[in-house]
């Protein structure tokens, strides 16, 4: 095993910094908009811009790709990650900062591509799921300790700006001045919704759901944090431990979705899901620990629906169809992220920041409820015909490649 990893230590290092820099760069933007008085829309179409530019990477990138090579393209999309988060800093408005947001998401998505079909290329099929499982891990790790390391400092300052952009530089070297040659072309996928919903309209609906969901709390948890009082420390917890609560819950979920109909799992999560929505609403507690405690369970709930939906997907599509099924509804999720963002922070300037869990629990209530109607419509399929549930990073971590990349049919269909 050793003789497959060594190798790719350099390619794991620059996904590493690539990530670490991506998490200084989606928590400082909030944390410094609210201090500079964006409003709630403002920094809720942050991350609008943030999923037009990913979903434009995914498109794109193979295309660029091709015309220019692996090598140039990595390069020019961690540059151009460095030259966003700088002029974040040098012109702090919001008109300027979310079409730079959007330019990072575009980066983002890119260069993760790029280097996932790297990492691609060498796992074969023998060591294909302990690699993936060691980059899941990595990106893990580093998204993490990008928020975290926020504790450090005062947001009001340059120095977060100025490291990011750094990190940025930094992860293009080991490809840069690598011996690795590249790899094959990068995975296409095509948003095929009609063929999508034939397959599975419970995870079409839902997927699409948990887009708005997930990527409003994403985006917007640190406003959220900034208004119940928290330090930056605790902005910054408020906003990683879910992120590790739901990979954490993929173990016990993904378990429980292989013996059970997995509809009937979506829905249960969902519930905890929206008990927890219900739990923000109400409460007046602006304790930190309560409330990292409630980021905590809506973490391990919402953090893991997306596995589940993909899986029960799978499901019902056809053998060798495990891409383009898992790639579409990456990008449905996609579209998601594009709207939720938008909706929750209009809802937060119109009521107040605990607003987004209104949005985020309306969301979970409509899975529950689609996903009760279409369990009278369709029965459960024969546990002997199940796929095997597969965990994965969030959607907003996930890009086409990651699809291919952990999946056994990625030679095939490149």
């Amino acid at each position: 095993m050793s003789r497959n990893i060594l190798p790719l230590t350099a390619l794991f290092a620059g996904t590493a910094l690539l990530l670490f820099a991506g998490g200084i760069n989606g928590l400082i933007l909030p944390v410094r908009g609210t201090a500079e008085g964006f409003s709630a829309t403002s920094l809720g179409l942050l991350g609008t811009g943030w999923a037009v530019g990913y979903i434009a990477g995914c498109l794109l990138t193979p295309w660029l790709v091709a015309r220019v090579g692996h090598i140039r393209s990595f390069g020019a999309m961690c540059a151009l990650a460095a030259v966003a988060i700088l002029v974040s800093l040098l012109i702090i408005s919001p008109t300027v900062w979310i079409p730079v947001r959007a330019l990072s998401g575009f980066c983002f998505a890119g260069s993760a591509m790029i280097a996932e079909s790297w990492l691609n290329e060498k796992a074969d099929a023998g060591s294909r799921g302990r690699i993936f499982g060691i980059y899941t891990m990595v990106n893990l790790a580093a998204t993490t300790a990008g928020q975290m390391i926020l504790t450090l400092g005062e947001a009001s300052g340059i120095f977060f700006f100025v490291l990011a952009a750094i990190v940025y530089c930094l992860a293009l070297l080991p490809t840069a001045v690598g011996a690795t040659t590249s790899p094959t072309p990068l995975t296409v996928v095509k948003l095929d919704v009609p063929a999508l919903w034939r397959n599975s309209p419970v995870a079409v609906f839902a997927v699409l759901m948990v887009g708005i969901s997930n990527s409003a709390f994403g985006t917007l948890a640190a406003v959220y944090a900034d208004w119940a009082g928290f330090s930056l420390t605790d902005i910054a917890l408020f906003a990683s431990i879910p992120i590790l609560a739901g990979a954490l819950s993929q173990i016990p979920v993904g378990a429980a979705s292989d013996r059970f109909d997995r509809r009937l799992v979506l829905l249960g999560i969902s519930v905890l899901a929206l008990a927890t929505d219900l739990a923000f609403i109400v409460s007046s507690s602006t304790d930190p620990a309560f409330l990292l405690g409630l980021s905590a369970c809506f973490g391990a709930t919402v953090f893991v629906m997306y596995p589940v939906i993909v899986a029960h997907a799978n499901d019902h599509a056809a053998p060798g169809t495990f891409i383009q099924v898992s790639g579409g509804l990456l990008l449905i999720s996609g579209i998601g992220s594009v709207i939720g963002p938008t909706i929750a922070g209009l809802a937060m300037g119109a009521f107040d920041p605990s607003a987004m869990f209104l949005v985020t629990g309306l969301c979970h209530l409509s899975v529950i409820l689609f996903t009760l109607w279409r369990l009278r419509q369709r029965s459960s399929i024969a546990p002997s015909l199940k796929t095997v549930f597969q965990a994965a990073p969030m959607a907003r971590m996930s890009t086409p490649e990651t699809v291919a990349f952990a999946s056994d049919e990625a030679p095939a269909v490149r």
